[in-house]
């Protein structure tokens, strides 16, 4: 934290300035009666009787119980108690002369830039504005993955390299011209064979930190009927909100088709992103509930719908009937 550093050098400024005063031993007796005082305090709030002979508080005791008046009265007393006796020079720094028990770090509402002297700490810092503690407790899913399906698919993609092995170098990716002909010189090289004319990706060499795993989950939804009325994209957007606790986002047109009625920027499909905990919960919930419950199940691959990109991507649907399957809607069937 930046604001620790101008921190240290005062108190060490005012240490030196406390051995060289004359007033010295006034700033140690001061300290010393107020740790003195501090645990004679916390010796008097103590109850020497047990908790089971304990009696209720009188009325009178409630009454005058005011947690804010006596944290009020509480700081005023500790700022009084820390008034030292600072040199002319160190007037400005009164209202900053905090001893170290006392600092309280807040941290900076605003991110000014990586320049600024005032850094806003990192999200996994309890002080952080951002911190959000957890997750105290994992999946059963993501466990299952981590201690079962990770080790089975780190030894199945395993590629043994001896000590000291360098790979050779990548070739070229785009094809060039075999100067058969004097109109191949200074020409562009040429693209990928196929229909394409796409590069694929590269496969990065199977590591540890590199395991193929899950990262989101995106339910989409098509809505044909809300050309006719959007009371439609309504319910269906109700519907995966209760499925997935995500706010929906709305997909527009993005040009008009006369035959089907659908015109520009007409709102047709909704979707939602699923990531972390969520996305798990949602997973478990389809690969143990839902899919279970369909009448003569062969899988996904028998659905008709599954497609995949080659890059880790798969997508598949179910029905409308398949969906009433989910326990956050079929108790609405049940009502």
């Amino acid at each position: 934290m930046a604001t620790s550093k101008p921190l240290c050098r005062l108190q060490s400024s005012v240490k030196t300035y406390a051995r060289s005063s004359p007033r010295s031993g006034i700033i140690s007796r001061m300290q010393t009666k107020l740790i003195s005082t501090n645990s004679a305090n916390s010796q008097d709030n103590l109850d020497p009787s047990p908790s089971q002979l304990a009696t209720d508080p009188s009325p009178e005791i409630i009454q005058s119980f005011d947690p804010v008046a006596s944290s009020r009265n509480r700081s005023e007393k500790s700022t009084s108690s820390r008034a030292l006796p600072f040199p002319p020079f160190f007037s400005s720094f009164k209202a900053h002369a905090h001893l170290p028990w006392s600092y309280n770090f807040r941290a900076p509402k605003y991110n000014r830039g990586p320049l600024h002297p005032h850094q806003p700490p990192r999200p996994s810092d309890p002080v952080s504005r951002e911190y959000v503690p957890g997750p105290f407790t994992l999946p059963r899913l993501e466990q299952t993955y981590s201690s079962t399906l990770a080790p089975d698919i780190m030894t199945l993609a395993y590629m043994h390299y001896p000590p000291g092995y360098r790979p050779p170098p990548p070739g070229p990716r785009l094809r060039e011209w075999d100067m058969t002909s004097p109109y191949h010189k200074n020409r562009p090289v040429r693209p990928p064979r196929g229909p394409a004319g796409r590069l694929q990706l590269l496969d990065r060499p199977m590591t540890f930190r590199n395991i193929p795993q899950l990262n989101n989950i995106t339910v989409h939804t098509l809505v044909k009927r809300a050309t006719e009325d959007t009371a439609y994209l309504h319910v269906a957007g109700m519907v995966l909100q209760a499925l997935t606790g995500v706010r929906c986002t709305v997909h527009r047109a993005k040009q008009s088709i006369a035959p089907f009625r659908l015109k520009k920027d007409q709102a047709i499909a909704l979707s939602c992103r699923l990531e972390g905990e969520g996305m798990w919960h949602f997973l478990s919930t389809v690969v143990d509930i839902v899919m279970p419950g369909v009448k003569e199940f062969k899988g996904i691959g028998e659905m008709g719908s599954v497609k995949g990109n080659g890059n880790g991507g798969m997508s598949f649907g179910f029905s409308p009937e398949v969906v009433g399957a989910w326990p956050e809607i079929e108790v609405n069937y049940d009502a």
